[in-house]
Parts: structure tokens; sequence; C-alpha cells
């Protein structure tokens, strides 16, 4: 039997024409929310606190994840070791004093002998100074350590937010999707009631509704570990209503991107170290001060019976063989973080040429997605008369819609990845929301 005659003509072709031109209509447009489909209810029951505040800014997430971020407390304890190096370099002295008192005893028991002295660490000519410049670049390390965690983090709720919102696109589409195979498969039912349509069309619409409400709640399940994630990196259930950025104009690595600054801090750091250990020479010299007291018990003619005063310097010497092994054991470290310093440069130099290249190709991604999805839809709603009209079958209309779904999903998966390009590019070349 011819497969035409099946479908109805005339009247009833133009109705139901028109009632698949207007739900068909509603894909035109990629931004407005689906209009869901009676039947459509959550396919998981899952816990999602997260709520948007239209209060909140990109910049201000930052800091609320910083305040709870694992690494605070290791940059507070840095900042704490630079203070503490900066007060001993203010010191007088290199190291804590010390006191003696001496009692000495002649046998006979008529002699008496009281040593009072005090012993003053000096510090190396130009150590001190030293100490002062150490202080200085670990004020300073502490400083790009605390920049750098905070771009590492920026960067972790940048591709968190831009993650979540993909996934919520998807999810929107699958759900635009089984509304509008689930508005189809009523049509046909209808139609196979009336004899219109054999039944094999009824099962054919409910296997594709089916399949649509399989990868709805695929894309619901991403949705939500999207999500949590979010929160977990976070740690708070607030997202900001609008988080794209403008792109950096930055056409390259600048040597004052946080985590070069970082790891340089750190090689400055250790130079200054290396030269304040280098100033210790053989160690520190001592000054002494003392009284000496000579006092009989008795009238004895071998007492001075006086009080003298003591004064004392000791100069270490010849203990640099046994400096040279901190000082080199630090001079390894030293050109570990160099190496690491230009690696991190060659690194950061290929992740901009990728982020620059991949910003190239979604902006024309993006046109060729767009201008895909209106021919599709043009395509689609061409189909649907000719489907009304008995012109061709199901699976063919069925073909169509579905490359035209995938059309509006391109399209709007592409607008979502060009701004999150943006974000990763402004990450990529270390520059703040």
């Amino acid at each position: 039997m011819n497969a035409l005659n099946l479908y109805p003509s005339g009247r009833a072709a133009a109705a139901l024409g028109a009632a698949l031109l207007s739900f068909a209509a509603q894909a035109e447009d990629i931004a407005r929310p689906p209009e869901f489909h009676r039947n459509i209810q959550p396919t998981i029951d899952h816990f999602d606190p997260i709520e948007v505040d239209p209060t909140l800014n990109l910049t201000q997430v930052i800091d609320l994840t910083l305040e709870k971020y694992p690494d605070s407390a290791w940059l507070a304890a840095q900042e704490a070791e630079a203070a503490a190096i900066l007060e001993r370099s203010k010191s007088w002295t290199s190291g804590a004093a010390r006191a003696g008192l001496a009692y000495q005893e002649a046998t006979s028991g008529t002699l008496h002998y009281i040593d009072a002295i005090v012993q003053v660490p000096l510090w190396n000519p130009g150590q001190r100074d030293a100490e002062r410049s150490l202080a200085d670049r670990a004020q300073a390390d502490a400083e790009s350590q605390s920049k750098a965690v905070r771009l590492r983090v920026a960067g972790l709720i940048r591709t968190a937010l831009w993650d979540m919102e993909l996934q919520k696109v998807r999810h929107q589409q699958a759900l635009a999707e089984v509304d509008t195979y689930g508005q189809l498969f009523d049509k046909i039912r209808r139609r196979v009631e009336l004899g219109d349509l054999p039944e094999a069309d009824l099962l054919l619409a409910e296997t594709e509704l089916l399949q649509k409400r399989s990868a709805l709640t695929l894309a619901e399940a991403e949705f939500m570990h999207a999500r949590k994630r979010y929160a977990t990196i976070t740690q708070t259930s607030r997202i900001p209503a609008e988080f794209n950025e403008n792109l950096a104009e930055l056409g390259e690595i600048q040597k004052i991107h946080p985590a070069l600054a970082a790891l340089n801090g750190r090689i400055e750091r250790k130079k200054a170290q290396i030269e304040a250990l280098r100033l210790t020479g053989s160690g520190q010299p001592d000054l002494t001060v003392g009284i000496n007291s000579d006092r009989p018990s008795d009238h004895d003619p071998r007492s001075n019976n006086t009080e003298s005063f003591n004064i004392a310097v000791s100069v270490p010497f010849g203990g640099s063989a046994h400096l040279q092994p901190q000082i080199a054991a630090l001079q390894v470290e030293e050109s570990r973080l160099l190496a690491d310093y230009q690696q991190l440069y060659r690194d950061l130099e290929l992740a901009h040429h990728e982020a620059e290249h991949n910003l190239e190709v979604n902006k024309a991604e993006l046109k060729i997605a767009e201008e895909m999805r209106q021919v599709a839809e043009a395509h689609m709603r061409m189909m649907e008369i000719s489907f009304s009209a008995g012109e061709i079958d199901l699976m063919d209309l069925l073909r169509v819609k579905a490359r035209t779904q995938q059309a509006i999903l391109n399209a709007k998966e592409r607008s979502v990845i060009l701004q999150r390009d943006i974000a990763l590019y402004n990450q990529t070349v270390g520059m703040m929301p």
C-alpha cells in the first residue's frame, strides 16, 4: 500500500501543519527558556542548594572562597615568618646575650674570687643589612604567593562557573527536546487513533521520546555534578547572576604574571638567604664584659683586695669549610627554582597561544553555528509542512528534527564556549576579574 494514502489531505493536513509549525517556531529563539511539557518532572531526586545572588559578583566570590581556602593558613604563616625575620634584623645583637657568674675559693679557705660576665654576640660587617634585605624579600615573597594563590582560585572558579553554564545549556536543550517530542508524540497518537497514521509511527515516536527522556536524565545529572563542583570549590551556595568578562588587552605573557612573580619571589628570597648566610662567616664574634672581685676572708697578703673590670672580643675564623655545604645546598634550591621559572614561562607562552587560537576558532565557529541553526530551522519548517501533506514519512521528519535540535544546541554551546574562552584567556595572561 502506498504510504501517501495513509496521510490526511486538504483542511486536516493544513490544520496539522499549522499546529506543527506553532511548536516548532519555539526553537527559533535561543535565549527564551523552553515551554515544559506537562509530563516533564525532575528525573532524579537531587539536593541542590545553589541559588543565584544578583548582588554578588565574581570578585566577591573569589574573596569568599579565599577565606575558606586550604592555602589561607599557609599564606598567613608566610606573613608571620617575614615579620619574624624583620624583627630579628632590628636587633642590635646577632643572637641571645649570656650572663655568667663564677665563684672560686682557695683551698685554705682564706681567698675568694667572684667573676660576673655578660657575653653579647655581634653582627659581622654587613650581616645585619643582609638580614634586613632577607626580611624584605620574605615579605615580598609572601605577597606574591598570595597573588598567585588568588589567581589559581580564580581559575578554579572560572572553570567551575562556565562548566556549570555549559551543562545548564545542555540541560535546557534536553528539556526543550523532551517537550517538543512529547508534543509530537501526542499529535501522532491522535492521528493514529483517527486512523490517519499506522501504529508503527506511534511506536517510533514513543521510542524517540524515551530516548530524549534518557538524554534529559543524563544532562540533569551532569548539571547537578557541575553545580556540586562549584559549591565544593567555593564553599558557598551562591552564584553571581552575571560573570561575563571583557577580553584582556594583553598580547603576551608579562613578567608581572602572578605565577611568574611568585616563582621570582622565591628566587629573590633564596638569593637573599644565601647572602645572609655567607656573611655569617665562620660564626658570630662575641663581646664579653665582666667584673672580677678578689677578696680575702681574713687579711691575706696574697690577695689584691680589689675589683677589676674586664672586656674581651672573640672572633671565630677558619669556618668557611663548614659553612660552604649549607651555601651549596641553598644554591641547588635556587638553581631548581630558576629552572622552574624558565619552564613555567614556556608553559604560559604555549597556553597563551592555545587560548588565543581557541578564541579565534570559536568566534568563527559561533558565526557558522548560528547560520547552521537558521538553515536547520528553515529546513525543519519545510519538512513539517511536507509531513503534514503526506509527502514524507515520520522517519524523515525525525531525522531532520534531530539535526535541527543539534544545530540549536551547537549554537547555544558555542555562545557559552566563547565567553568561557574569554575568561580562560584572561586567566592565562594572569588577569584577575
